[in-house]
């Protein structure tokens, strides 16, 4: 583990410098005085591109390490869709709505080879909630193909969401790749108490590989960053949670605990921009790492060090609890973010 964890860790160090020179040199740089947008959080003109190390360290440690099927292929194709889409939107902004499409697509990809949510821990009791049900069988390329409606659903809508909700948590220097290292490190922990669903490769190998290829990016994207993760990072981190989480067995669970801040602020987001009729996916200056900004004066590293704090704590009980206990850490988890933001409405009043 501490191999590929060191390989996608220099990988990511080499290719992030690269990517730093090449964009610095065709000035694809994020400068907030011609680009504005009231999200915005840094000062000086920094590229974004934070994916290209991401993809390209996954991709060689992949190849070389992990056992090449067809879920893994669906993986790179999906992945690689994700970078392109970074790409495009660090130098021309995509809108929004294009860069949801490409969200989805990349979903569809890697369901449509099989990777789905066959079923779900019961929160209720002992057990699991099954999910195979209906199932449509189709005739394509002259082989039986089913599928599976509800569990194939879901699981696009789990990628997706946490794609976003991802997305929306690296808007200072260093949070997104810090707590993302995390994740992944306690999803690879995770994988060893699971068995591989559906596939044979090594899930904790992959996870490694990459928390070492996030920290690589750390290295750069740490205050003061010379490097965003942009969509592309931001977009990836998301997706490969996800894709982890299920291939582990794990599941749903571990994905809401590690992640369980990121999830908190935008449901909060999400139901305060509907209420104020706005956008869901429309940004703004409201989320909690920018209250701890600009309310709480919170600095930068004391920001990134916060959301990867809370992902070691909660990704520590996701070790030890039951589905149950689960749901109570989750639960207090949700208030104390719903409590920050409550505070931080209040003290921007009195301000």
């Amino acid at each position: 583990m501490l191999i590929i964890f060191i390989f996608g860790l220099i990988t990511s160090v080499v290719i992030s410098q690269v990517v730093i020179d090449f964009y610095t040199k065709k000035n694809w740089l994020d400068d907030p005085k011609d680009k504005t947008h009231v999200k915005k959080t840094h000062i000086v003109p920094v590229p974004r591109g934070g994916g290209i190390p991401i993809f390209i360290s996954f991709l060689l440690g992949a190849v070389i390490f992990l056992q090449l099927d067809k879920y893994l292929v669906a993986i790179i194709l999906a992945s690689l869709l994700l970078t392109i889409m970074g790409v495009l939107d660090d130098i021309f902004d995509i809108h929004p709505y294009y860069r949801l499409f490409a969200g989805l697509l990349a979903g569809l990809i890697v369901v449509g080879a099989g990777i789905g949510i066959a079923f779900v821990s019961n929160p209720f009791g002992p057990g699991v909630i099954h999910l195979n049900q209906p199932v449509i069988n189709l005739e394509l390329f002259n082989k039986t193909r089913s599928i599976w409606v509800v569990a194939d659903l879901f699981a696009l809508v789990f990628i997706l969401w946490n794609m976003n909700i991802v997305n929306w948590s690296k808007g200072v220097d260093g949070q997104l790749p810090a707590f993302s290292v995390v994740a992944f490190i306690f999803i690879g922990l995770l994988s060893g108490n699971f068995s591989a669903d559906p596939t044979e490769f090594n899930n904790a190998l992959m996870s490694f590989l990459l928390a070492g290829s996030f920290a690589g990016l750390l290295i750069f994207n740490w205050y003061p960053q010379k490097i965003m993760p942009g969509y592309g990072g931001g977009s990836l981190a998301g997706f490969f949670i996800s894709i982890l989480a299920i291939l582990s067995g794990a599941k749903v669970a571990t994905s809401l605990m590690v992640l369980a801040v990121p999830t908190a602020d935008a449901v909060y987001t999400i139901f305060r921009r509907v209420i104020n009729k706005k956008s869901p996916i429309w940004g703004d200056r409201e989320h909690l790492h920018h209250k701890l900004l600009d309310v709480f004066k919170w600095g930068r590293r004391k920001i990134a060090v916060f959301y990867a704090t809370a992902s070691i704590i909660m990704g520590g009980l996701a070790l030890i609890l039951n589905t149950q206990g689960k749901i109570v850490a989750l639960v207090l988890c949700f208030c104390l973010v719903f409590m920050i933001h409550f505070w931080a409405r209040i003290k921007k009043t009195h301000i």
